[in-house]
């Protein structure tokens, strides 16, 4: 077995080890630790010899290593003693735990007293199971900022004093949210590049996927999860006709819908049903509206009153200047452009995006549907301006280029 092997299985258990193991030695950096370490091991002793269970092996190694450290700190001798007998009557996973391990795993990643920056960082790493250098590249930072955040999070995790275990229900649902949004955050930088060349950066994406059904696997009754899972499936499906051969971006109404992906639209809608027993929440509405566009045909035969439609009930429930500017765009296919622009100029009166290119992009489209060509292009100069991600950009200044 070699690097891509070890690689292989680390991703798929490496959650159910460092959870088993801070369960185990009750310090979460210890744990995450001693997991890496043994990691390290693996990519040097497993292309001599293969384990017969490479799971097992990391989780007894990583659980020796863990010990060791704590032995070596000479004033937890009592505690070495407690886990050495431990380990004694308990030298597999327990499997009747595991999944209550996960779940207060990504609780514990999830943690508010923790900067967001550090929890999609800690939830990458400890439950993704993604190295350091795949979050940096993936988020185009630094490896070193990236390991800055991890290293924070987990003294602050200690410094607080969190412990590691499951939230009780009550507790549960009130910080779901964070968890959902930490996700979410994931999904969105991987559907949409934030910055950089490239458009989509689809492994992000999907390994926020992994999560979300992850999460649905052991929180079933939680609509939220449903929504959640089923938004990122059903925008998802229509990644592999987004971008062209040279990552230029194609924009939804130039697309192939025969490129989109089947299989995921069937399980966006499976988990949208799921979403929809209880009452739809901010991810299962936007669920809903993705789910319309996929079941359209084209365009024009979407049925862009039922969009305006969710889009205005879920500013009801989860207001932001980001759903009114996608109503607007909704409003200006059901109802005409000038009625569009109306809701896009309060929202600049307001000053509710300062610095964002999204409402210039959107402005600049309603104006060149209006016929004011010269000032559409300046809207759409401006908002190539400020975008920061280079292929979109590119689609910007065409626009506005076609409008001279």
């Amino acid at each position: 077995m070699g690097g891509a092997d070890v690689e292989a299985v680390w991703r798929i258990e490496s959650a159910r080890i460092v959870a088993a193991l801070t369960r185990f030695t009750g310090d979460f950096e210890l744990a995450e630790d001693a997991a890496q370490e043994a990691v390290a091991e693996a990519l040097v002793s497993w292309p001599l010899a293969s384990p017969a269970n490479p799971a097992g092996w990391l989780m007894a190694t990583a659980r020796r290593r863990a010990i060791d450290a704590i032995r070596r700190r000479t004033a937890l001798q009592d505690r070495y003693a407690l886990l050495a007998a431990r380990a004694a009557v308990d030298e597999e996973i327990d499997p009747d735990r595991i999944d209550d391990d996960v779940l207060a795993l990504m609780f514990v990643s999830c943690h508010p007293v923790l900067s967001p920056e550090a929890r999609v960082a800690l939830t990458l790493r400890v439950v993704g199971g993604l190295s350091s250098e795949e979050i940096a590249r993936a988020f185009l930072v630094p490896v070193s900022t990236v390991q800055a955040r991890i290293t924070r999070g987990k003294k602050t995790i200690a410094a607080a004093g969190v412990p590691f275990e499951l939230p009780s229900a009550a507790e549960r649902r009130e910080r779901l949210s964070g968890v959902l949004s930490v996700i979410y955050v994931i999904f969105t930088e991987g559907s949409t590049a934030t910055s950089g060349d490239r458009l989509l950066r689809p492994d992000l994406a999907y390994e926020a996927i992994r999560l979300a059904r992850t999460l649905a696997a052991l929180q079933p009754a939680e609509p939220e999860v449903h929504g959640l899972l089923a938004l990122c499936e059903l925008t998802a499906a229509r990644f592999p006709a987004r971008t062209g051969q040279d990552g230029s971006p194609i924009l939804l109404e130039d697309q192939d819908r025969r490129r989109w992906d089947i299989s995921a639209i069937r399980r966006g809608l499976a988990a949208l049903a799921r979403a929809s027993a209880r009452g739809l929440g901010p991810y299962g509405l936007q669920a809903a509206i993705a789910a319309t566009h996929a079941s359209a045909p084209s365009v024009e035969a979407t049925d862009w009153d039922r969009i305006v439609v969710l889009y205005e009930a879920l500013g009801r429930i989860a207001p932001s200047p980001v759903v009114e500017l996608n109503r607007a765009v909704a409003v200006a296919m059901a109802s005409g452009p000038a009625q569009a622009l109306a809701i896009v100029d309060e929202l600049i009166a307001a000053d509710r995006l300062p610095g964002s290119h999204l409402v210039p992009t959107v402005r600049g489209e309603l104006l060149a549907r209006l016929g004011r060509r010269s000032e559409a292009r300046a809207e759409l100069e401006l908002a190539a301006r400020l975008c920061p991600n280079r292929r979109e950009r590119s689609v910007l200044l065409r626009k506005a280029a076609a409008l001279s």
